[in-house]
């Protein structure tokens, strides 16, 4: 329902882009987050937008290498990496919330009704 997508290698520095696509979520959606989580740990917030691709916020992880945006046409929100590192090497979700704010879902305030399948980024020269 939520289909992940973007470079599977990258080498430190330029920029990749991952993609979140709302193929089938049967509810109506609030806001969208990109997530990072690290084997053995969490799902960590980075960037959340609402549905209609207003209202960016990111948290303080990556904060200043990060871009997210909306495609509506598309149903896709994307996830612009700038100068990826090897620490950055990690799988990369998408969350979807029925209600919520993306501040409120970045704050962990909502945790996501909806999960993509993650998409695993390597940053190695």
């Amino acid at each position: 329902q939520l289909v992940e997508s973007g470079e599977g290698l990258v080498q430190p520095g330029g920029s990749l882009t991952l993609s979140c696509t709302n193929s089938a979520v049967p509810t109506s959606i609030s806001s969208v987050g990109w997530f990072r989580q690290a084997p053995g740990t969490d799902r960590e917030p980075l960037a959340c937008i609402n549905n209609s691709g207003g209202a960016p916020y990111y948290t303080n992880s990556m904060k200043g290498r990060l871009t997210i945006s909306r495609d509506n046409s598309r149903k896709t929100v994307y996830l612009q990496m700038h100068n990826p590192k090897p620490e950055d090497t990690d799988v990369y979700h998408c969350g979807v919330v029925r209600v919520g704010t993306p501040q409120a879902l970045c704050l962990g305030r909502y945790a996501p009704d909806y999960w993509g399948q993650g998409t695993q980024v390597n940053v190695s020269s």
